[in-house]
């Protein structure tokens, strides 16, 4: 199963054509976008997205040993993430609306633009800093400076990306659209120790500078290639902007919220487990973190790819059966004293996640209206920033009191969602489509330039 083949199956699924609407004539606002145009278009997307998930893992197996060389806490390490995911919860929602008024690709391409150049110049002031060149004092600061232009431009990017699917796709075929696109994400941080890997041998930040690479030749393929002949929703421009306390998103900013700080516990603490659990050197801990956070990824790639593809469950189901599975695998994390048994944690735990989050973004969008997707869209994304926020920063100082003090937080926290998705009414009937429910067409052809 490739992702090419994937997006394939998925835009041409047997008796659910993508927006027969949109294949209409429409003499005199130009030609529709054809299937073939519609799945070249997602493949883009999917692939572009990739860098992302790369940057993820490539910056979390290293980070903990570049702490141990700038001689920062656990705590300190995370500041960089946590100032960019505390903007990220302002701006994700910001540039999730924009896109709804401005179009898709322009905030898309910002989004992927900025991601490059904080990540390369993240690389660079941690880099001279290592060498020597620069005084811890002045590289730290600068390390949060560079990350937090990624919370301010790089933010637009997911939600964007999610409005131009949904924008795409019927809403029966909402949870295979986002899941994919999640798993564009899940994809790059399975290959990222990979490519991590290979380019280690020509120094430390060899990776990162790739990375930033990876992602400016993503947004130029965006530029390039992506199509969108889509009006901007000028409509609606006079309608009051969604908020995240609409009765309708709340509880689904409240549930999101919660699985993504969870989510964030062991990403963040894994490499320092390894170092002080497993006692594997901060030379060799890259390598061994590595692998975990690749069985983690592959894991959330696994039920987004096939799972979610192949049996096509409800969003409500989605998030009750992962909800469960993330409880299990913080169990686990808590028994684990080797790296077998860690791998095999982070396995179940990527594999939860990954039905939990395309299931509760899913289920966001099928609670709006289609002019609403690129706002419910940022107001879920901001809600990965705020997990980044609260989760590192309990998670490291949890981790101060214990090592595995924080899965025992994780495992708290997910059975507080879960139960949260059982009782509330909303969250309950999360994703329902009736089946007499008549599709809305989403895409208003534009004359072409």
């Amino acid at each position: 199963l490739t992702p090419a083949s994937l997006w394939s199956e998925f835009s041409s699924q047997e008796g659910t054509p993508l927006h027969v609407a949109s294949e209409l004539s429409h003499s005199d606002t130009g030609r529709a976008t054809t299937p073939a145009e519609r799945r070249r278009a997602f493949a883009i997307l999917f692939f572009s997205l990739l860098c992302t998930g790369v940057g993820q893992s490539v910056m979390f197996a290293i980070l903990p040993s570049l702490a141990r060389e700038l001689g920062l806490s656990e705590f300190a390490a995370s500041m960089p993430f946590v100032s960019s995911a505390t903007i990220w919860v302002f701006t994700s929602s910001l540039w999730g609306e924009k896109s709804d008024h401005w179009g898709r690709k322009p905030i898309i391409l910002m989004g992927l633009t900025a991601f490059g150049i904080s990540f390369g110049l993240f690389a660079a002031v941690a880099n001279l800093g290592v060498l020597g060149f620069l005084p811890v004092a002045v590289a730290y600061p600068l390390m949060i400076a560079t990350r937090s232009l990624y919370g301010i431009f790089g933010a637009g990017a997911s939600p964007a990306a999610q409005a131009y699917v949904a924008d795409r796709t019927t809403r029966r075929e909402r949870i295979s659209g986002v899941a994919t696109i999640s798993a564009a994400f899940g994809l790059g941080t399975t290959i990222g120790p990979g490519i991590g890997a290979v380019l280690v041998v020509f120094g430390l930040f060899a990776p990162y500078y790739f990375t930033a690479l990876m992602a400016l030749a993503s947004a130029a393929a965006i530029w390039l290639f992506l199509p969108e002949r889509s009006a901007p929703r000028r409509k609606f421009e006079q309608r009051a902007t969604l908020k995240w306390h609409d009765a309708r998103v709340w509880p689904f900013i409240l549930y999101g919220t919660g699985i993504a700080t969870a989510a964030a516990v062991p990403i963040q603490t894994v490499g320092y487990f390894v170092i002080d659990v497993l006692h594997v050197s901060t030379a060799a801990a890259p390598k061994f973190t590595g692998i975990g956070l690749v069985a983690l990824s592959a894991a959330a790639l696994f039920a987004q790819l096939v799972v979610v593809q192949r049996f096509n469950p409800s969003a409500r189901l989605l998030m009750r059966v992962g909800g469960l599975v993330t409880i299990v695998s913080f169990l686990m994390f808590l028994l684990t004293h080797t790296f077998e048994p860690l791998v095999l944690a982070l396995l179940v735990n990527g594999f939860g996640f990954g039905m939990v989050k395309p299931g509760y973004a899913a289920a966001a969008s099928l609670a709006v209206d289609p002019h609403e997707q690129g706002a419910v869209a940022g107001l879920t994304g901001a809600t990965a920033g705020a997990g980044f926020i609260f989760g590192p920063m309990i998670a490291t100082g949890l981790y101060r009191l214990s090592p595995f003090a924080p899965y025992l937080f994780g495992a708290l926290l997910m059975t507080a969602c879960h139960a949260y998705a059982l009782l509330s009414p909303r969250l309950r009937q999360a994703g329902e489509v009736m089946a007499d429910e008549v599709e809305e067409p989403a895409e208003t052809l534009v004359p072409e330039a």
